[in-house]
């Protein structure tokens, strides 16, 4: 392709020719010559495509959620009985998987994701849950260059300070 430019005069010849695709989406918008990326995301460019996981986007999703002051713990109950049951078996971790509690889909640019929470008794829900859709975003856009389409939150408890401890305490041991 030869290139004359009305400046100087000169024409100069470029040794290579994008390709349909390039030249389609850099019509329509989607492809700038500076950033040669697809939808603008940084998954998709001219020199190969980028694909990230469910469990990576899950884990990302769990960790930002846990970040804000206010929550717990997160899953639903069946799966904290689980965790802690895992937690107590000699050579597991004791923390909660990064993944509990969360359920994502993903695809080529965008992300949806679910989360279970427990809360503390006492602090606003609302905040909460805007604090922690926030951060979500905010980690998960900025890590991946997804797209989040929407979070979905459940809060499946309150978490009432000293409750465990006084249940511990009631049961009295079986044998002695």
């Amino acid at each position: 392709m030869t290139d004359y430019d009305t400046t100087t005069g000169a024409t100069s010849t470029s040794t290579s020719t994008p390709t349909t695709s390039e030249t389609a989406a850099r019509r329509a918008g989607q492809l700038s010559p500076a950033s040669d990326t697809l939808g603008g995301s940084g998954l998709q460019t001219a020199h190969g495509n980028t694909t990230i996981a469910d469990s990576v986007v899950a884990k990302i999703a769990g960790m930002a959620a846990r970040e804000i002051p206010g929550v717990h713990s997160m899953g639903t109950g069946t799966a904290r009985a689980l965790g802690a049951v895992r937690s107590r078996i000699p050579g597991q971790s004791t923390q909660a998987s990064a993944g509990q509690g969360v359920s994502v889909e993903v695809g080529e640019t965008q992300a949806a994701v679910d989360l279970d929470l427990v809360t503390y008794y006492g602090q606003s829900i609302v905040q909460i849950t805007d604090a922690v859709r926030a951060n979500v975003i905010n980690r998960i856009e900025g890590m991946t260059g997804l797209q989040v389409t929407e979070i979905n939150i459940t809060v499946d408890d309150l978490y009432v300070e000293g409750q465990d401890d006084d249940q511990q305490e009631q049961q009295e041991p079986r044998v002695r």
